[in-house]
């Protein structure tokens, strides 16, 4: 049992298919994907068994667009006890949304969410983490529509996304909604990636597994990890004539993230966003001023 098991980290599920991830924007038309083999439905039964194994509440931020296909996907998330979050419906970047069709994106997935799977739903992630600099109006049009945190922001610099002089932490980025990063390392006024996804594939497990213990030992905070439910399966289908970064970044070390997840559910105390966040929001916004 690890020294961190006195901090609660947050673990969370970015619920969208391979064929919806931006990287393959370019090679898979929006209007393909109904032909698409969708194989989020055994991916997330094997994901719900992952966390019961370990006695694990997670957060899925859920795309609209699969919960209106496969219902049976929010309400299995629903009755084993984990948060019901939103991803926005049809997975495209809040950057590249006017405010107004950015809110009809959001509004729409909460509202099916929250038919489908019974309870309000509070937490939002944009897909590719794509609020930024350029449009800190989405917060506005977050906390309008109901949302009351959000963890939209990667505090690193990338090549697709990122804003990497934001807070690293959780804070209130406007009165009422609560921006929780995911998580990064300072090291040599850098911000190293320590949150998954790709880089949890890529990196050996025990350097992953440090990033996390330095930031709940040095910055005695919570830290939050995400990955996706096409990151466990060996068997999806291979998209042709994809050019070799976004084929290496997808396909990295695919066959070890499962039972590497179930090493890090061992290693650290995980649990849902809400529940880590939300209860300290109170004293949060009492003690820091609302970002600009």
């Amino acid at each position: 049992m690890s020294e961190q098991k006195a901090i609660r980290n947050a673990m969370t599920v970015d619920v969208e298919d391979y064929f919806q991830v931006s990287a393959f924007a370019p090679y898979i038309a929006r209007g393909d994907w109904e032909g698409c083999e969708c194989r989020v439905e055994r991916n997330i039964e094997r994901i719900l068994a992952l966390f019961a194994q370990h006695q694990t509440k997670a957060t899925f931020f859920t795309l609209g667009w699969i919960a209106e296909r496969y219902p049976q996907v929010v309400r299995d998330i629903v009755a084993a006890g984990h948060e019901l979050a939103s991803h926005g419906y049809g997975h495209e970047r809040a950057s590249d949304l006017s405010p107004q069709a950015f809110m009809q994106d959001i509004v729409r997935a909460k509202k099916l969410l929250e038919d489908l799977g019974g309870h309000e739903v509070i937490g939002y992630r944009a897909p590719s983490f794509s609020i930024g600099k350029s449009n800190l109006w989405a917060f506005d049009t977050l906390r309008e529509a109901g949302y009351q945190y959000s963890s939209s922001v990667y505090p690193i610099q990338h090549d697709h996304y990122g804003m990497p002089d934001s807070p690293r932490f959780a804070y209130p980025v406007r009165e009422g909604l609560l921006e929780v990063p995911v998580t990064t390392l300072r090291v040599m006024n850098k911000n190293l990636p320590s949150s998954g996804g790709g880089y949890f594939r890529l990196l050996p497990y025990p350097v992953s597994r440090w990033l996390i213990r330095q930031v709940n030992a040095q910055d005695q905070q919570s830290a939050v990890f995400y990955f996706h439910p096409w990151e466990i399966d060996v068997d999806q289908p291979r998209v042709a004539g994809i050019d070799s970064k976004s084929r290496f970044r997808h396909y990295v070390n695919i066959a070890r993230t499962h039972d590497r997840i179930g090493r890090l559910l061992q290693d650290f105390a995980w649990g849902r966003m809400d529940e880590i966040f939300l209860g300290r929001r109170t004293a949060a916004l009492a003690t820091s001023a609302v970002a600009a």
